[in-house]
């Protein structure tokens, strides 16, 4: 017997995905560390049955990996992968914008709409702060007006991934949001082809700042290609 509470038992394993998902992009979970059911059963106080579940969602989608004699473990991806995340993102992006004009909801417009006046609010007064979030909540409400659970998922992921190999770009400006705000009109609008066009723009120019940079959560083994089939 574990010992655990009923309550502790009946939390459901997405919520500890979640969790471990978001530790290992705040780098709680550092890249190559061991992933441990009991450890990680304790921390989140709940069962080894949701871990054991939301270790097989992460490497699923690519944060963890099961080496031999080690279990599972946090991915350490290759810059190549990284980079690869960055050109997947500049092509799904655009795409999402574009369904977004098709299928978007009146909901979906007031949201989008509420998002770009805070977001241009909080930039024209320097407030930086919740800039990050805002933007983050844009493009996930663009991602779910596009009617396509698949893609939406698709760029959730590949966002996150971003997140977890490259350190923050800086802040959205007010440009940035005025991009934005660009963005959800053509949306509002209809208009699919102006729609992709502008967000190509926009994602080309935030994606720019991140090639700049060596991604800072990757292998440095030259030759790994793709450490997630690559472990021993």
């Amino acid at each position: 017997m574990s010992g655990e509470t009923p309550a502790a038992g009946r939390i459901p394993a997405r919520a500890v995905c979640r969790a471990i998902r978001d530790d290992i992009v705040a780098g709680i979970h550092p890249p190559g560390s061991r992933l441990t059911e009991e450890v990680l059963a304790r921390r989140y106080g709940v069962s080894r049955v949701p871990v054991r579940e939301a270790l097989r969602t992460l490497e699923s989608e690519g944060f963890v990996t099961t080496r031999r004699h080690a279990g599972a473990c946090v991915a350490e991806p290759s810059e190549q992968e990284a980079a690869d995340l960055l050109d997947i993102r500049a092509l799904l992006e655009p795409l999402g914008a574009a369904r977004a004009a098709q299928r978007r909801t009146d909901a979906h417009l007031k949201v989008l709409r509420g998002l770009v006046r805070l977001g241009q609010e909080r930039a024209r007064h320097g407030q930086v702060a919740d800039l990050r979030s805002l933007e983050g909540w844009f493009h996930e409400t663009l991602a779910q007006a596009s009617g396509s659970p698949s893609l939406a998922a698709l760029l959730t992921q590949v966002r996150r991934k971003i997140a977890w190999m490259y350190a923050p770009a800086p802040v959205g400006a007010t440009n940035s949001w005025d991009e934005h705000a660009a963005i959800a009109d053509a949306v509002a609008r209809g208009e699919a082809d102006r729609a992709r066009a502008l967000m190509a723009v926009h994602t080309e120019r935030s994606l720019a700042v991140h090639r700049m940079r060596r991604p800072v959560c990757v292998s440095t083994a030259k030759h790994a290609v793709n450490t997630m089939s690559a472990q021993n």
